[in-house]
């Protein structure tokens, strides 16, 4: 009987462990919550990190075409290219174990992400390895698109992995954007930026979105569909995700593929465009990720590619597969488990994955330089 009975207590203990690593919100807005206590959070010190949350928004202008055009005023010929959207105000949100924790501000209101956008894009550039589109991330890009935009011995060379790991200074125009245009060094002028002598791929890292749409089109071309379409068919359906979010290209960022008219969207916004989205449907795409691609049972992004995405590359031991990683670095966050890794977009939009403390975490317009302060005060509470 005792042995019986301890069976029992066994399979209760295992079966609630089970279900609390493995719960999923169903679609819509009702996501199950759990108090601080539950989820074994202090609830004062979590409180705290929320207030600060809320009382640090990104001080540059709601009206993001304003924000754009002064955050980026150093860069020369620089205008608005895409759609923009004004923005709400601080909002955000804490999943434990996949249960909603805490949240603050408008979590549906649909808003720009900018550079977020960066990791939905190298997500799709995973489903094509995982279903063998691309045969390998080592594959020259060449390989697979022969328009011309690969062409030249220095362009030939840059892989998928390069594009991925922003480290191939793939050299050239794309949407009437040139490459050495976007984000310049402080020093110099145009003819340095212009005729500057080029780095071979994989050696130097450089932030360059230029590059970034680049890969957006190479993978356009291999899908030969758009890669909204791929990614709602492929992670947003299956996780539950709204019918709001949107993914936009520049205006004229339109290619014909198989007779028909395809706009190849943009990995950021800092020239409009982007992905347009809100906080529980950010959130959603982090709580994928914190389950190593498996939503419900389900695979929808392998765990292989996942790893692979969040390694460190050898020029920038924080940034993988356009997933920021805190690793000791230069852009470390002190006295913060370097289990993390993010997703980082102007204006301070984060989704912050810490497989650590099975935590999922979404912050929209925080003062950048202040995340770091956050997910300190945050691990106080855990």
């Amino acid at each position: 009987m005792k042995i019986h009975l301890l069976g029992i207590l066994l399979f209760v203990f295992y079966a609630g462990v089970y279900a609390q690593e493995s719960y999923f919100p169903e679609s819509g807005p009702n996501w199950e919550k759990h108090s601080a206590k539950e989820a074994g959070i202090t609830a004062k010190d979590l409180q705290e990190a929320i207030d600060f949350a809320e009382a640090n928004e990104y001080t540059g202008s709601r009206d993001l075409r304003q924000a754009i055009l002064e955050g980026f005023e150093h860069e020369p010929f620089h205008d608005i290219q895409g759609p923009t959207k004004k923005r709400g105000g601080p909002a955000g949100m804490i999943i434990k174990n996949g249960y909603l924790v805490a949240s603050w501000g408008d979590t549906h209101r649909v808003d720009m992400t900018f550079s977020v956008t960066k990791s939905f894009l190298s997500t799709v550039a995973g489903l094509a390895v995982d279903e063998q589109i691309i045969g390998s991330v080592n594959d020259s890009v060449s390989s697979y698109v022969w328009d011309g935009t690969f062409d030249g011995e220095h362009n030939a060379g840059v892989s998928w992995k390069h594009l991925l790991q922003q480290n191939s200074d793939w050299s050239g125009s794309l949407w009437g954007s040139a490459d050495w245009a976007d984000r310049p060094p402080k020093e110099g002028g145009l003819d340095d930026w212009r005729y500057r002598e080029l780095n071979k791929p994989g050696t130097v890292f450089e932030y360059n979105d230029v590059r970034v749409n680049v890969l957006a089109y190479a993978l356009t071309n291999v899908w030969r569909k758009p890669l909204p379409v791929i990614l709602k068919e492929k992670i947003m359906d299956p996780i539950g995700a709204s019918t709001t979010w949107r993914w936009y290209g520049y205006d004229d960022a339109f290619t014909i593929i198989d007779g028909l008219n395809m706009q190849s969207v943009t990995g950021g916004g800092h020239s409009g465009g982007g992905m347009f989205i809100s906080t529980e449907d950010m959130a959603r795409f982090g709580l994928l990720f914190l389950n190593n691609g498996n939503w419900k049972g389900k695979q929808l992004l392998s765990e292989r590619w996942i790893k692979e995405a969040i390694q460190p590359s050898r020029p920038n031991v924080n940034y993988g597969y356009m997933w920021w990683i805190n690793k000791q670095g230069p852009r470390h966050w002190e006295g913060v488990s370097e289990d993390i890794y993010y997703a980082a977009g102007f204006g301070g939009n984060f989704i912050v994955v810490d497989k650590a403390n099975d935590l999922v975490v979404v912050l929209r317009w925080l003062e950048p330089s202040k995340i770091e302060n956050f997910m300190q005060l945050l691990g106080k509470a855990l």
